[in-house]
C-alpha cells in the first residue's frame, strides 16, 4: 500500500471521527466528553466547527483519534476479561475512562 493511500485513509478516518464526535456531542454532551476523553472547552470547539473547519482539521497526516487504553496491561485486561459477558463492557469502559486506574481483579 502506498504512502499516499495510507495518508488518504487517515484523512478519511479523521473526518469520520470528527463527524461522529459532533454527533455524540449534540446528542449527549456529558457522555460524549467521557467517551471522547475531552474536556468542556474541547467539546465546545468540536461541536461548533463548521464543514470547512472540519475538513481542514481532518486533512492532517496524523490520526486525531487514539487508542483509549493507557497501558499494555489495561489492553490485556480488556481483551482477556474473564467476567460475564453482561459486565465486560462496563469493566472495559471503566478501564478506558481512566487510563491511570489500578487494575480491577
Amino acid at each position: 500500500m502506498s504512502s499516499t493511500t495510507l495518508i488518504n485513509e487517515i484523512q478519511e478516518l479523521n473526518l469520520a471521527y470528527l463527524l461522529l464526535a459532533q454527533r455524540l456531542l449534540a446528542e449527549d454532551r456529558d457522555t460524549a466528553m467521557l467517551r471522547l476523553n475531552i474536556d468542556p472547552q474541547q467539546a465546545s470547539l468540536l461541536a461548533n466547527l463548521n464543514a470547512r473547519q472540519l475538513t481542514r482539521l481532518s486533512r492532517t497526516t496524523q490520526l486525531l483519534c487514539h487508542l483509549g487504553v493507557g497501558s499494555a496491561e489495561q489492553l490485556r485486561q480488556i481483551t482477556d476479561n474473564p467476567r460475564e459477558q453482561g459486565l465486560s463492557h462496563i469493566h472495559s469502559s471503566l478501564l478506558m475512562a481512566n487510563p491511570g486506574a489500578t487494575p480491577i481483579s
